[in-house]
């Protein structure tokens, strides 16, 4: 467990932000009456990510390899981050969607068919928390994954060949 500790840390972190942002996202009236920039404005989300995945990955390396990282465990510890969030995303949609912004399926169903983006089947089958707890772990470990490796670059020692 030991091993892990600060991939699990960082996880939580992360699916802790993450609710925060809806908070925040909500509160912006991006989940309803500005519900036509949410596509947009959600994408702001990718900053803080990234930052959180630095400051994972920099921990990792001062705290676990005393500040001798390779590309590789960077990689492995971004993995294993990734995996942890792609596990806890379900019951974070299940919180956002139910707790933080219970009206968003219903907004964006309405929305997405009044402006002509999607029929009102299509827009059910796409704007539902199972639809959403699937995206959301998949594009969590994606994602991460594709950070970790950018990230790693450059957080890795000069002198590791790894």
């Amino acid at each position: 467990m030991n091993k892990i500790k600060i991939e699990l840390k960082w996880a939580v972190i992360f699916v802790l932000f993450t609710l925060l942002w809806m908070v925040f996202e909500k509160a912006m009236g991006w989940h309803d009456e500005f519900i036509a920039d949410h596509a947009t404005y959600t994408l702001l989300f990718s900053l803080p990510a990234v930052v959180l995945y630095v400051l994972a990955l920099r921990d990792k390396k001062i705290n676990y390899y005393q500040g001798k990282m390779s590309w590789g465990q960077g990689m492995i510890c971004g993995l294993i981050i990734s995996a942890f969030v792609a596990l806890i995303s379900p019951l974070s949609q299940y919180i956002t969607h139910t707790f933080i912004t219970p009206d968003y399926f219903e907004n964006a169903i309405h929305y997405s068919v009044e402006s002509g983006q999607s029929t009102q089947s299509e827009a059910d089958e796409y704007f539902n928390l199972k639809s959403y707890i699937f995206q959301s772990a998949i594009g969590a470990f994606v994602m991460g994954v594709v950070t970790s490796a950018i990230v790693s670059l450059f957080l890795k020692s000069k002198s590791e060949k790894r």
